[in-house]
């Protein structure tokens, strides 16, 4: 959500960010609804003073034995005034509401321009592209010719974009996702947690998912959402908090599976795991000051980055410009990884700071060290990774001539000492 005083006090630096994402200029319409809200409520204000003098003089009418009539009949019509302009001022603030909740957040003035992906900006990259001496595979055909990647049983059961995994890929999958647990809580300070899977309209709305991405969602019969990425239910702790500042950055993991309905994707990634319905992820979510921010948003893509690092694959830390960069983010780090089977670049990663967008959204505020008043929090999230992926990643490159795979070495104690999957 946006901060409305901002919009106020400069209202072309606002409809100039919204032209970055290629929004039309909206700071006109908010600041009518603004001003008209503002006016009703004033309007309420000042006829409650007059009740509240009246009132006073029905008591001083009757204590003198005044005949009362008049001032009470004209206390009524107060009354009913008062009603008409709190429900012209709830209509205003449900209509500014409205316009708000839809648009996206401001941009760091970092970000590149551009109008779509072309316009990423590679930051670095990890690692060469790997040489193969034959023609590398891609992730399906390697697991249907191992019998461990069964895509026919799981539209029998499911429908479309769903997998079943068996033996020993549902082994690594499994073991990957345990990994990446373990090293973000041992080794980069996040504290795991166990989250429903099942949120409510609040959480949803809150975390930026609600109006607008509803479709992407998956909504159960009593009014519910299934995650579509653990973010949701973890940044949800911030939700009407108001932590001090000496307990953050609140650094929080989970390891969860994610629902999307996929809606408008028809076409794309059809054959494979790539997109899927349902998918494990590692999740990372960061709560913070507005100062600490910033680092804490490059400390979480190293997290990430060290994943893809550990995992021995190739990949790049991209830049996201302002048409390729969420709803929800000021700032996003996309982390990419080379699939040789498909011989390109795909995301593995992204890890955004929203800034205060999601906490105005939810009222998380935090009570600074120094000084008067709560201030809202900072939120950001981050893939840390996505667990399927991360599997076609490792079957792509460790993939060997005889359509085995080798398995990396840092999840081999994770797998029983499993050194080689297959032939």
């Amino acid at each position: 959500m946006h901060d409305i005083k901002a919009i106020r006090d400069n209202a072309a630096a606002f409809d100039a960010a919204l032209a970055r994402r290629g929004v039309e200029g909206k700071a006109e319409a908010i600041l009518s609804l603004d001003q008209a809200r503002r006016s009703s409520i004033q309007q309420v204000e000042a006829l409650q003073q007059q009740r509240n003098a009246l009132a006073k003089s029905i008591g001083d009418f009757k204590r003198r034995g005044m005949p009362t009539e008049d001032v009470e009949a004209q206390a009524t019509r107060l009354r009913d005034s008062i009603a008409a302009h709190e429900h012209e001022a709830k209509t205003h603030d449900a209509s500014l509401r409205a316009l708000l909740e839809i648009l996206p957040n401001t941009l760091d003035p970092e970000v590149p321009d551009g109008r779509d992906e072309s316009a990423n900006v590679v930051l670095h990259q990890h690692g060469d592209i790997p040489a193969f001496a034959f023609t590398p595979k891609q992730h399906f055909e390697l697991g249907e010719a191992l019998g461990l990647m069964d895509f026919a049983t799981a539209a029998k059961i499911a429908g479309s974009r769903f997998t079943v995994l068996k033996g020993a890929l549902a082994r690594m999958e499994r073991a990957l996702g345990h990994w990446m647990l373990a090293l973000h809580t041992e080794q980069h300070g996040y504290t795991e947690a166990s989250v429903p899977l099942l949120v409510n309209d609040a959480v949803a709305y809150g975390t930026d998912k609600l109006p607008k991405f509803a479709d992407d969602l998956f909504r159960t019969t009593d009014g519910r959402w299934l995650i579509p990425t653990a973010e949701v239910p973890l940044t949800g702790f911030a939700m009407e908090e108001i932590f001090a500042e000496a307990d953050l950055p609140l650094r929080l993991t989970a390891l969860t599976p994610c629902f999307r309905s996929e809606a408008g994707s028809a076409g794309r990634d059809t054959r494979g795991m790539l997109r899927q319905h349902q998918f494990a992820k590692v999740e990372l979510v960061s709560i913070t000051t507005p100062d600490a921010s910033a680092a804490e948003h490059e400390r979480m893509t190293r997290c990430a980055e060290r994943v893809l690092t550990e995992l021995g694959l190739t990949w790049r830390r991209v830049f996201l410009c302002a048409g390729d960069t969420g709803f929800g983010a000021a700032r996003t780090y996309d982390l990419e990884v080379w699939l040789p089977g498909q011989g390109a670049w795909r995301e593995i990663s992204s890890c955004s700071n929203t800034r205060d967008f999601q906490a105005r959204r939810m009222n998380g505020r935090f009570k600074p060290k120094e000084g008067k008043g709560n201030q809202f929090l900072h939120t950001l999230n981050g893939s840390g990774v996505a667990v399927g992926r991360a599997l076609i990643a490792v079957m792509e490159t460790f993939q060997q001539e005889d359509g085995s795979i080798v398995v990396p070495e840092v999840l081999r104690p994770w797998m029983g000492g499993l050194e080689r999957i297959g032939r």
